[in-house]
């Protein structure tokens, strides 16, 4: 059965990433959350998809250049932290995408690595799965090589690096203009997580493709769609 993980949360009327937009993925029923990760100058996983805050707090200011107290006094952005108790809390499943190209590069997994380890056992008694996600194949690669579900994001239905990774995660128009596609994920014994689907056009296409996991900003809406 396809999971539905709210997308920033339930982000379609509530600010992404935020502490309103995840508990109301737990009210809408969603199996996990989805986050973008960012590393603060002083070492921070923010949640933040942006590399600057210009769109969601009009400010220039850059995530990478900033400490965690500079970026909150910005806006009440949230560190992965808060969002793991959260979800061990609700057991909620866990997609985590590392943001690239960065100029720490690989400091964001290796601090993501730590924090998930420092929590290994609760993670083991929640039973929680977490999914590390990336466009860069690089970062791919390290989430495999540390023993976690890696989910290589693609843009275009031509990538073919399907090797080497668990999950191949294509936007969901991908899979309207190339129906094919995700059969092609599915014969190559890999999962398909599937982002972003929101509309009942978008259930559609879902219908029938095999998605292990869909990203959606709106849980509930979706489901109802799917069913």
């Amino acid at each position: 059965m396809t999971q539905i993980y709210g997308h920033r949360g339930a982000s379609l009327d509530l600010p992404e990433m935020s502490f309103v937009a995840y508990f109301e993925a737990v009210e809408q029923g969603a199996d996990g959350f989805e986050c973008d990760l960012r590393l603060s100058k002083d070492g921070f996983l923010v949640l933040w998809h942006d590399d600057d805050m210009q769109r969601l707090a009009n400010s220039p200011r850059v995530i990478a250049d900033s400490n965690l107290i500079d970026i909150q006094q910005t806006y009440p952005a949230m560190i992965f932290e808060e969002l793991l108790i959260i979800a061990l809390d609700e057991k909620k499943n866990l997609a985590l995408e590392t943001k690239h190209p960065v100029r720490t590069r690989g400091a964001v997994e290796k601090k993501l690595f730590a924090v998930l380890e420092a929590n290994k056992d609760a993670i083991a008694e929640s039973g929680i799965e977490i999914s590390i996600m990336s466009f860069s194949w690089l970062a791919v690669q390290r989430a495999k090589r540390a023993g976690y579900t890696a989910v290589y994001l693609i843009q275009f239905p031509w990538q073919r690096l399907f090797c080497f990774v668990d999950a191949v995660g294509p936007s969901i128009e991908i899979l309207k203009k190339s129906p094919n596609f995700a059969k092609r994920v599915k014969a190559s014994g890999k999962r398909l997580f599937v982002w972003t689907a929101n509309t009942e056009e978008d259930a559609k296409v879902l219908i029938g493709s095999g998605a292990d996991v869909v990203m959606s900003d709106a849980p509930a809406q979706l489901r109802t769609y799917l069913n």
